[in-house]
Protein backbone atom coordinates (compact mmCIF):
# COMPACT_ATOMS: atom_id res chain seq x y z
CA UNK A 1 0.00 0.00 0.00
CA UNK A 2 1.55 3.51 -0.67
CA UNK A 3 1.05 4.69 3.01
CA UNK A 4 2.99 1.37 4.25
CA UNK A 5 6.58 2.17 5.60
CA UNK A 6 8.80 -0.50 4.27
CA UNK A 7 12.72 -1.25 5.79
CA UNK A 8 15.07 -3.63 4.64
CA UNK A 9 17.94 -4.47 6.58
CA UNK A 10 20.56 -7.15 7.27
CA UNK A 11 22.11 -8.63 10.34
CA UNK A 12 24.13 -11.52 11.53
CA UNK A 13 20.93 -13.47 12.38
CA UNK A 14 17.29 -13.43 11.64
CA UNK A 15 16.89 -11.85 15.61
CA UNK A 16 19.25 -9.17 15.18
CA UNK A 17 18.12 -8.38 11.75
CA UNK A 18 14.42 -7.75 13.17
CA UNK A 19 15.71 -5.15 16.01
CA UNK A 20 17.93 -3.45 13.89
CA UNK A 21 14.77 -3.61 11.40
CA UNK A 22 12.67 -1.95 14.38
CA UNK A 23 15.00 0.58 15.42
CA UNK A 24 15.07 1.99 11.81
CA UNK A 25 11.50 1.93 12.02
CA UNK A 26 11.00 3.68 15.01
CA UNK A 27 13.79 6.40 14.19
CA UNK A 28 11.31 7.16 10.98
CA UNK A 29 7.91 7.17 12.88
CA UNK A 30 8.69 8.06 16.80
CA UNK A 31 5.93 6.49 18.63
CA UNK A 32 5.22 3.43 16.66
CA UNK A 33 3.03 0.57 17.71
CA UNK A 34 5.79 -2.08 17.17
CA UNK A 35 3.14 -4.80 17.85
CA UNK A 36 1.59 -3.68 14.55
CA UNK A 37 4.82 -4.46 12.57
CA UNK A 38 4.94 -7.44 10.12
CA UNK A 39 8.60 -9.10 9.34
CA UNK A 40 8.77 -10.77 5.77
CA UNK A 41 12.34 -12.91 6.65
CA UNK A 42 13.59 -12.59 3.16
CA UNK A 43 17.16 -14.96 4.13
CA UNK A 44 17.99 -16.80 6.79
CA UNK A 45 21.55 -16.49 6.66
CA UNK A 46 24.53 -18.83 6.13
CA UNK A 47 27.39 -19.07 8.35
CA UNK A 48 29.97 -20.51 6.00
CA UNK A 49 32.83 -22.88 6.57
CA UNK A 50 35.21 -21.60 8.85
CA UNK A 51 33.52 -18.19 8.60
CA UNK A 52 33.97 -17.83 4.54
CA UNK A 53 31.06 -17.48 2.66
CA UNK A 54 29.13 -16.24 5.23
CA UNK A 55 25.76 -14.53 3.87
CA UNK A 56 24.30 -12.57 6.38
CA UNK A 57 20.03 -13.16 7.33
CA UNK A 58 18.09 -10.11 6.09
CA UNK A 59 14.11 -9.26 6.68
CA UNK A 60 12.12 -6.70 5.13
CA UNK A 61 9.74 -4.83 7.87
CA UNK A 62 6.51 -3.39 7.29
CA UNK A 63 4.81 -0.48 9.16
CA UNK A 64 0.79 -0.54 7.95
CA UNK A 65 -0.92 2.26 6.65
CA UNK A 66 -2.11 4.79 8.27
CA UNK A 67 0.87 4.15 10.63
CA UNK A 68 1.90 8.53 11.97
CA UNK A 69 4.10 9.57 14.21
CA UNK A 70 2.63 9.97 17.86
CA UNK A 71 4.29 13.18 18.56
CA UNK A 72 6.18 14.53 21.63
CA UNK A 73 3.48 11.85 24.04
CA UNK A 74 5.14 8.08 24.45
CA UNK A 75 2.34 5.41 23.16
CA UNK A 76 1.17 3.32 26.59
CA UNK A 77 2.62 0.09 26.82
CA UNK A 78 0.98 -3.04 26.31
CA UNK A 79 -1.12 -4.09 28.64
CA UNK A 80 0.25 -7.47 29.47
CA UNK A 81 3.93 -5.46 30.03
CA UNK A 82 5.43 -3.15 32.82
CA UNK A 83 7.04 0.05 30.82
CA UNK A 84 10.83 -0.71 30.15
CA UNK A 85 12.77 1.82 32.15
CA UNK A 86 15.17 4.17 30.70
CA UNK A 87 18.00 1.52 29.47
CA UNK A 88 21.52 1.74 27.80
CA UNK A 89 21.62 1.03 24.34
CA UNK A 90 22.94 -3.18 24.81
CA UNK A 91 20.43 -3.28 27.29
CA UNK A 92 17.55 -2.25 25.13
CA UNK A 93 19.28 -5.09 22.77
CA UNK A 94 19.02 -7.79 25.23
CA UNK A 95 15.59 -6.51 26.03
CA UNK A 96 14.40 -6.49 22.57
CA UNK A 97 16.09 -9.99 21.95
CA UNK A 98 14.30 -11.80 24.83
CA UNK A 99 11.02 -10.43 23.65
CA UNK A 100 11.61 -11.69 20.35
CA UNK A 101 12.27 -15.37 21.86
CA UNK A 102 8.95 -15.04 23.76
CA UNK A 103 7.19 -14.29 21.11
CA UNK A 104 8.51 -17.05 19.52
CA UNK A 105 8.26 -19.95 21.66
CA UNK A 106 4.71 -18.79 22.49
CA UNK A 107 5.41 -17.42 26.12
CA UNK A 108 4.64 -14.69 28.87
CA UNK A 109 7.22 -13.08 31.15
CA UNK A 110 8.64 -10.31 33.05
CA UNK A 111 12.33 -9.03 31.91
CA UNK A 112 14.22 -6.96 34.81
CA UNK A 113 18.09 -5.93 33.19
CA UNK A 114 20.30 -4.75 35.62
CA UNK A 115 23.61 -3.41 34.15
CA UNK A 116 26.92 -2.35 35.81
CA UNK A 117 30.48 -2.12 34.59
CA UNK A 118 30.98 -5.47 33.72
CA UNK A 119 27.39 -7.45 33.42
CA UNK A 120 24.06 -6.93 32.00
CA UNK A 121 21.45 -9.36 33.68
CA UNK A 122 18.31 -10.24 32.80
CA UNK A 123 15.67 -11.75 35.29
CA UNK A 124 12.65 -13.55 33.52
CA UNK A 125 9.79 -14.74 36.15
CA UNK A 126 6.43 -16.03 35.34
CA UNK A 127 4.74 -18.88 35.03
CA UNK A 128 5.64 -20.21 31.86
CA UNK A 129 9.61 -20.34 31.87
CA UNK A 130 9.81 -24.07 31.16
CA UNK A 131 9.69 -22.67 27.52
CA UNK A 132 12.49 -20.18 28.14
CA UNK A 133 14.77 -22.73 29.64
CA UNK A 134 14.29 -25.72 27.59
CA UNK A 135 15.49 -29.29 28.50
CA UNK A 136 18.48 -29.64 30.41
CA UNK A 137 18.51 -25.58 29.91
CA UNK A 138 19.31 -25.79 26.62
CA UNK A 139 17.47 -23.14 25.13
CA UNK A 140 18.55 -20.67 27.86
CA UNK A 141 21.89 -21.32 27.45
CA UNK A 142 21.46 -21.20 23.79
CA UNK A 143 19.66 -17.80 24.03
CA UNK A 144 22.74 -16.32 26.33
CA UNK A 145 24.99 -17.12 24.12
CA UNK A 146 23.50 -15.18 21.27
CA UNK A 147 23.24 -12.34 23.15
CA UNK A 148 26.34 -12.60 23.77
CA UNK A 149 27.57 -12.99 20.20
CA UNK A 150 25.42 -10.47 19.18
CA UNK A 151 26.55 -7.64 22.40
CA UNK A 152 29.95 -8.72 20.89
CA UNK A 153 29.50 -8.44 17.87
CA UNK A 154 28.13 -4.52 18.35
CA UNK A 155 31.28 -3.69 20.40
CA UNK A 156 29.81 -4.05 23.80
CA UNK A 157 32.29 -4.89 26.04
CA UNK A 158 30.09 -6.69 28.66
CA UNK A 159 28.82 -9.97 29.76
CA UNK A 160 25.65 -10.99 29.55
CA UNK A 161 23.69 -13.44 31.89
CA UNK A 162 20.10 -14.37 31.24
CA UNK A 163 18.39 -16.28 34.55
CA UNK A 164 15.15 -17.57 35.22
CA UNK A 165 13.67 -19.20 37.96
CA UNK A 166 16.90 -19.33 39.71
CA UNK A 167 18.35 -21.51 36.92
CA UNK A 168 22.20 -19.73 36.95
CA UNK A 169 22.37 -20.86 40.60
CA UNK A 170 21.51 -24.37 39.45
CA UNK A 171 24.24 -23.94 36.23
CA UNK A 172 26.47 -22.79 39.18
CA UNK A 173 25.86 -25.81 41.02
CA UNK A 174 26.60 -28.20 37.71
CA UNK A 175 29.31 -26.19 36.76
CA UNK A 176 31.29 -26.66 39.85
CA UNK A 177 30.81 -30.25 39.28
CA UNK A 178 32.19 -30.16 35.73
CA UNK A 179 35.12 -28.39 37.22
CA UNK A 180 35.68 -31.39 39.78
CA UNK A 181 35.45 -33.91 37.18
CA UNK A 182 37.24 -32.01 34.57
CA UNK A 183 40.48 -31.68 37.92
CA UNK A 184 40.13 -35.56 38.52
CA UNK A 185 40.21 -36.91 35.10
CA UNK A 186 43.45 -34.11 34.25
CA UNK A 187 45.08 -35.93 37.67
CA UNK A 188 44.34 -39.50 36.23
CA UNK A 189 45.62 -38.40 32.94
CA UNK A 190 48.42 -36.09 33.59
CA UNK A 191 47.19 -34.47 30.72
CA UNK A 192 45.19 -31.15 30.14
CA UNK A 193 41.34 -30.61 29.88
CA UNK A 194 39.30 -29.07 27.60
CA UNK A 195 35.66 -27.65 28.71
CA UNK A 196 32.68 -26.58 26.56
CA UNK A 197 32.87 -22.92 25.28
CA UNK A 198 31.27 -20.99 28.31
CA UNK A 199 30.62 -16.95 28.95
CA UNK A 200 33.54 -15.43 30.89
CA UNK A 201 31.19 -15.35 33.58
CA UNK A 202 30.66 -18.99 33.86
CA UNK A 203 34.88 -19.52 33.65
CA UNK A 204 34.89 -17.31 36.76
CA UNK A 205 32.77 -20.13 38.50
CA UNK A 206 35.37 -22.74 37.25
CA UNK A 207 38.64 -20.82 37.87
CA UNK A 208 36.90 -19.97 41.61
CA UNK A 209 36.01 -23.37 42.55
CA UNK A 210 39.76 -25.19 41.79
CA UNK A 211 41.75 -22.06 42.66
CA UNK A 212 42.34 -23.56 45.97
CA UNK A 213 43.47 -27.02 44.36
CA UNK A 214 46.84 -26.95 44.31
CA UNK A 215 47.47 -30.35 42.07
CA UNK A 216 45.53 -28.15 38.99
CA UNK A 217 45.70 -25.37 37.61
CA UNK A 218 43.27 -23.31 35.32
CA UNK A 219 42.93 -20.95 32.59
CA UNK A 220 41.46 -19.99 29.17
CA UNK A 221 42.19 -20.51 25.68
CA UNK A 222 39.91 -19.34 22.25
CA UNK A 223 38.67 -16.34 21.29
CA UNK A 224 34.83 -14.89 22.13
CA UNK A 225 32.60 -15.77 22.03
CA UNK A 226 34.06 -19.33 21.94
CA UNK A 227 36.75 -19.56 24.83
CA UNK A 228 36.78 -22.42 27.08
CA UNK A 229 38.50 -23.16 30.24
CA UNK A 230 41.47 -25.86 30.32
CA UNK A 231 42.27 -27.71 33.43
CA UNK A 232 45.87 -29.23 33.43
CA UNK A 233 47.95 -30.94 36.32
CA UNK A 234 49.98 -27.96 38.78
CA UNK A 235 53.48 -27.56 36.79
CA UNK A 236 52.01 -29.58 33.48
Amino acid sequence: MADELRVEVEGETVGEAKWLALRELERRLPGLDRTTVEFQVISEGERGLLGVGRQPAKVVAVAPAGTRPAGPEPRAPRPERDPAPAESEAAGLMRHLLELTEEAIGASFRIDIEEDDATITATCSGAELGLLIGKHGQTIDALQYLTNAVLHRHAVGKEAVIDAAGYRERRHEALAAIAQRAAAEALATGLPVELEPMTSVERKVVHLHLKDDDRVETGSDGSEPNRFVVVRPAGG
